[in-house]
């Protein structure tokens, strides 16, 4: 069966870091475009650029082949240069022996890679780019809502 062609942009932000924080995804199939957004009370930038590309992949309902954009140069290149990968066989201890952040959602992340095809690609942050912006817009809407949501693994990590 021929997988479905999906083109997703992500993007996280955070006033203060930690801060509030929210993510952005704008996603593209055919002629369907879903926006997903959502805030948090406490929480950093990388969590919540994170956290935009696990929910992107989390909400497709069957493996797909993937063109994924974000500016975040931490998940891009932690996937692209592998370096998650080593990360976890290292048992989530980096290069430099300090610990990998972010552990629980780079846990949730790579089994998600297993079953999508992901090609990640990086754009420059608020260069025009109508896909990023938008999520960009999208995140800091997020952050700024009165609908946050506790980001417990964060908080637990921070004690």
């Amino acid at each position: 069966m021929e997988r479905k062609e999906v083109l997703i942009y992500t993007d996280g932000a955070c006033s203060g870091n930690p801060g509030k924080g929210g993510y952005g995804i704008v996603m593209l199939y055919k002629s369907h475009r879903k926006e997903i957004s959502q805030g948090y009370r406490k929480t950093t930038n990388n969590r919540m650029e994170l956290l935009s590309v696990i929910v992107a992949l989390e909400s497709l309902k069957e493996p797909c082949d993937i063109q994924l954009y974000s500016d975040s140069k931490y998940v891009v290149d932690a996937i692209v240069k592998k370096w998650v990968y080593s990360w976890q066989k290292k048992g989530w201890v980096k290069s430099d022996k300090k610990p990998a952040l972010n552990k629980d959602l780079w846990m949730r992340l790579l089994p998600l890679l297993e079953k999508h095809n992901v090609k990640f690609n990086w754009v420059k942050g608020h260069a025009d780019n109508e896909g990023n912006e938008r999520c960009d817009f999208l995140a800091r809407k997020a952050a700024e809502s009165e609908t946050l949501l506790r980001d417990e693994a964060y908080e637990r990590e921070e004690k």
